[in-house]
């Protein structure tokens, strides 16, 4: 989820000037770490696994540059946190159109988006999707607060209509379903849901798989000559099983050209343990490392990336995306990344994927031509996410030098004005 690109295009430094913006008004004592500033350090520890882990695949890689050979999963992972941190960066925006609003409401939805500091070009779309709200009732400024949710996303998505339609329609149900009597309290609640959803999704991966990375990086410095095979017999991780890892690796070399490429690892290891496929991954990398032709050394990392990412998503993202028991403060999660998967964008780099390009790639779901087709997805569904990071895996490996042109990890507005 990156910053609008309509009308013209712009970089991730206008979100940053519009975090630096923020922080005119002083804010009330923060924790810690907030969201957005443990947004910063996990982008930064992706981005260093990156490197180290890239230099293994291409020697020739040094901190800062570029390589030509097939990301791993870790070259994408500073871009996918950094797109968590931007649609954090969207919540913290709605939550001062909130506080402006406790105190004195806003005349227009284009007078909440101006007294946050939201210029013309980061404004267009919430202004429009703001107005559509409050045409369907809401009020001008719970209207405009969860507009301002989707001030980093794909707002180009909204110029078909169908799109914007069913987008304020059910953000318009959500509202009215949310907990809370007072109008701000309840476009509050659905603010505080997405905050969360993306902070602990953020979390969830960078502890567990980055952790894995680490770990499996401090064991490689010092093991000497590492081959495929002594990572899969002597680096262990918590959970994983020996003789899942190996079945895992021999199966990646039986079918890392199969067309499509596996991915319904569910059926393929009923039962296997997500840590396992993390060390084959491991193997995998080391044995495309000394493979003989780029082509196989492309087909194995390919093959490992689809084994982290399967288990990112499967195991890690999942839950958190659609949790057993939901909280009582919340509004559905399920239903509020539903309403945000038509808008969803990831800059890897120059690589740009959105999800609105995914969906109208493939076939028509319900034959409705009054239906948007990104209107027929939903993130939180596992399949739905799935495929479509698939779908972006391939664009990316057709310019893997562009993946390496690193993200400015987001600043928290709040931290910057003195919150501790």
């Amino acid at each position: 989820m990156r910053q609008l690109r309509s009308p013209a295009p712009f970089h991730l430094f206008s979100v940053l000037a519009l975090a630096t913006a923020l922080t005119s008004t002083s804010a009330l004592a923060q924790p810690a770490a907030t969201p957005l500033e443990d947004n910063r350090r996990i982008t930064l520890g992706y981005i260093a696994i990156a490197y180290e882990l890239g230099a293994v695949l291409d020697p020739t890689l040094e901190p800062g540059g570029a390589s030509a050979v097939r990301p791993n999963w870790f070259t994408f992972a500073p871009h996918a946190s950094q797109t968590g941190g931007e649609g954090m960066l969207g919540t913290a925006i709605a939550k001062r159109i909130i506080a402006a609003a406790r105190g004195q409401p806003s005349l227009s939805v284009l007078h909440a988006l101006q007294r946050v500091g939201l210029n013309a070009q980061l404004r267009v779309s919430p202004e429009q999707l703001g107005l559509e709200l409050v045409l369907r009732g809401l009020p001008i400024d719970a209207a405009s607060s969860l507009a301002a949710l989707i001030t980093s996303l794909n707002g180009a998505a909204l110029l078909d209509v169908r799109t914007l339609a069913a987008t304020a329609a059910r953000f318009a149900a959500l509202y009215w379903s949310a907990p809370g009597f007072w109008p701000l309290d309840k476009a509050e609640s659905i603010v505080m849901t997405l905050e969360r959803t993306l902070h602990e999704g953020n979390l969830a991966i960078f502890t567990d798989i980055g952790g894995s990375g680490q770990l499996y990086l401090d064991w490689r410095r010092g093991a000497g000559a590492v081959t495929p095979e002594r990572v899969l017999t002597e680096f262990t991780l918590v959970d994983s099983v020996p003789a899942q890892a190996s079945q895992a690796y021999a199966y990646a070399l039986a079918h890392a050209y199969d067309v499509p490429r596996p991915y319904l690892f569910e059926q393929v290891f009923p039962g296997m343990h997500y840590k396992s496929l993390l060390v084959a991954a491991f193997a995998l990398y080391e044995k495309a490392r000394v493979a003989p032709t780029p082509a196989e050394r492309d087909a194995l990392v390919a093959m490992g990336n689809n084994y982290i990412a399967w288990r990112e998503q499967h195991d890690m993202a999942q839950p958190v995306f659609s949790p057993a028991v939901p909280r009582p403060d919340e509004v559905s999660r399920v239903a509020l990344l539903q309403i945000l998967t038509p808008l969803l964008r990831t800059e890897f780099g120059t690589v740009v994927w959105n999800y609105a390009d995914y969906a109208y790639s493939q076939p028509d779901r319900d034959g409705n031509p009054l239906t948007s087709p990104p209107t027929e997805y939903n993130w939180a569904v596992f399949m739905d996410r799935w495929t479509g990071i698939l779908y972006a895996f391939d664009q990316a490996y057709l310019q893997p030098t562009g993946l390496w042109v690193m993200p400015t990890p987001i600043e928290d507005p709040t931290a910057l004005s003195g919150g501790s």
